[in-house]
């Protein structure tokens, strides 16, 4: 019952006696006392009554603001995230309580593959999203998440928008190195940073064009038996079971790359290494190691590492180039996975 209807039920059945109380105790005096306290005890009945059929609503998603977190965080060892992963899969249970439609996973692979061997790979479970990256030598690349249900033709299409996506950073970069003037060494670094930025991301471009093997993690949603059957398929690094995963928008999915081998760690950028007039690489700056800090030292922090997936409780581990200047893309998503059917 609606809090509403249930206070004008109380005011028809109290207001009536309530009157007629009064009639009859006008002329006396002696008993105004009584018929205040009386009528203070009906206020007050009406009062937690009403509070009570409100909180008898149902309750809202009180999942709100949580944020699950699934593979190896930064600076955590990836042959110890491989093992606990294969516990966690090994003592997942076959039956309840495993949902009806199966365990969501992150499945890790020990190289990267083309959307035609990512369907081979999975092509027998259900897909949600695939991580894409363009591992170019010494270069941070962006991570990508590619909603994929159907395989390989979410995935070929998806590289597609990704490449023309890359294009138009391309051409913001070399337009924005083109605006820089001057000859100082703030002017020659950003223009540095400006034309790395479009080499990175023409490259980018010509390899989603091509139907690179990019494709390097995916978040897969099955039965136990048959996630460990993908855990034993060649080219599968890691099946990290999270059967505390609901809802895909409210988690960060963070798996190693393939080429991550002891720790989680972006790797370094030798096209961002500012180089002085005589062309002598900048100690300290990112590209450039520092040497090792002594007495009163403190190293260089690491390269600046961001995922292009919508994470709001911030970065994650997973290399990416320099932060672009503006462009007509938004998001870094080609598309935006949601939960599974």
């Amino acid at each position: 019952m609606r809090a509403g209807d249930l206070l004008r039920q109380l005011d028809q059945r109290l207001l009536p006696h309530l009157a007629g109380t009064v009639t009859r105790w006008a002329t006396a005096p002696a008993r105004l006392r009584v018929l205040t306290s009386a009528a203070l005890l009906s206020a007050a009945a009406v009062v937690l009554t009403a509070v009570w059929a409100t909180d008898d609503r149902p309750a809202g998603d009180r999942t709100v603001g949580e944020v699950t977190r699934v593979g190896v965080a930064y600076g955590e060892s990836i042959p110890g995230y491989v093992r606990a992963a294969a516990a966690d899969l090994a003592a997942l249970p076959t039956v309840a309580p495993v949902p009806a439609d199966g365990t969501y996973a992150l499945v890790s692979l020990s190289s990267y593959l083309t959307p035609q061997r990512a369907a081979a790979v999975f092509g027998d479970v259900g897909v949600a999203e695939v991580f894409a990256r363009v591992p170019l030598p010494d270069r941070q690349t962006e991570i990508v998440r590619l909603p994929a249900q159907r395989l390989p033709g979410d995935l070929v299409a998806g590289m597609a928008e990704l490449a023309a996506r890359k294009d138009r950073e391309a051409a913001d970069y070399r337009a924005r190195a083109a605006e820089v003037t001057g000859g100082g060494q703030t002017e020659r670094e950003l223009r540095q940073v400006y034309d790395s930025g479009a080499q990175v991301a023409t490259a980018e471009a010509a390899a989603y064009r091509s139907g690179c093997a990019c494709l390097y993690a995916a978040v897969v949603r099955a039965e136990p038996a048959a996630l460990r059957g993908v855990a034993a398929r060649s080219g599968v690094r890691a099946v990290d079971p999270a059967p505390e995963v609901h809802r895909l928008d409210r988690t960060v999915f963070t798996p190693p790359l393939p080429e991550q081998r002891e720790v989680a760690s972006p790797p370094v950028d030798a096209g961002l290494t500012p180089r002085s007039e005589s062309g002598t690489p900048v100690r300290g700056s990112p590209g450039v190691p520092s040497p090792t800090p002594g007495a009163g030292e403190t190293s260089e922090p690491a390269p600046k590492v961001t995922d292009s997936s919508p994470d709001p409780a911030g970065p994650t581990s997973g290399p990416t180039p320099p932060e672009p200047p503006p462009t007509s893309a938004d998001s870094a998503d080609v598309g935006s996975p949601g939960p599974m059917p």
